[in-house]
């Protein structure tokens, strides 16, 4: 489905990024990750450069909320592949704390990371995918995006970001054949919620209709379908995958 394609997946060395590289090198496609952890990239693409020895596969460490290394990165990889067809905004953290005793830091930190990012890999390869008339851009936002959690302002607020962020590309760019779309995953069994105390994913798990939490294999499948032709006349849409949490 996406042989010959050339795709960036930043946060994509572990969990929900490292998944879709792993579908997406599956379907053909050329995969580089963005990361800060150089083991694990190491990791993700020798073992994809084994299970799949004709195709291209590589890493870049940086910081994603940094717009000179995330320009110098980019701008690397055209040079190397002339475009890039795919783009996964997947990188993202956590910092969660009640707003009145959240530090500055904490806000600055997951702004950055989460939405900032977005618009530093957006705004360098939108002219790339314009000129070359084609090109998808995958934003992996949150339900939280869509509902609001205490404890998490920052987080909420940097994902309700990027579907806005999302909707608003997606006009600019649809007219030159580029497709801009988000993914809202639920609760997915990765590090991040491996850690949840007990009763917390107990109350989890009552508010999924489907009783359970996704894998990250069911994103990177949505992400694979949106990467596709199959959703060449979809662009500015938010895929909720959360087992019908958000109804």
């Amino acid at each position: 489905m996406l042989k010959g394609k050339k795709a960036v997946i930043t946060g994509g060395t572990s969990g929900i990024g490292k998944e879709i590289a792993n579908v997406f090198a599956a379907q053909g496609a050329d995969v580089i990750v963005f990361g800060t952890n150089a083991q694990r990239a190491q990791q993700i693409v020798q073992e994809l450069k084994q299970l799949y020895p004709s195709q291209e596969f590589s890493y870049e460490l940086l910081d994603v909320s940094k717009i000179n290394e995330v320009e110098k990165a980019l701008n690397d990889v055209l040079e190397k592949w002339n475009s890039i067809d795919v783009l996964v905004n997947n990188a993202g953290i956590t910092k969660d704390n009640l707003l009145i005793r959240m530090k500055e830091d904490e806000w600055d930190q997951v702004i950055s990371v989460n939405l900032k990012s977005v618009y530093n890999t957006c705004r360098v390869l939108a002219r790339s995918m314009m000129k070359a008339k084609a090109g998808t851009i995958i934003n992996i936002t949150s339900v939280i995006g869509l509902t609001g959690n205490a404890g998490q302002v920052n987080y909420a607020a940097s994902k309700s970001g990027m579907i806005g962020f999302t909707k608003s590309l997606a006009k600019e760019l649809a007219s030159r054949g580029v497709r801009v779309n988000c993914i809202a995953p639920g609760y997915i069994d990765t590090p991040m919620t491996t850690g949840l105390p007990e009763k917390v994913k107990e109350s989890i798990l009552s508010s999924i209709p489907m009783n359970r939490m996704g894998e990250p294999k069911e994103i990177a499948n949505a992400a694979l379908f949106l990467a596709s032709d199959l959703s060449k006349y979809i662009t500015g849409q938010v895929l909720t995958v959360d087992g019908g949490m958000v109804m």
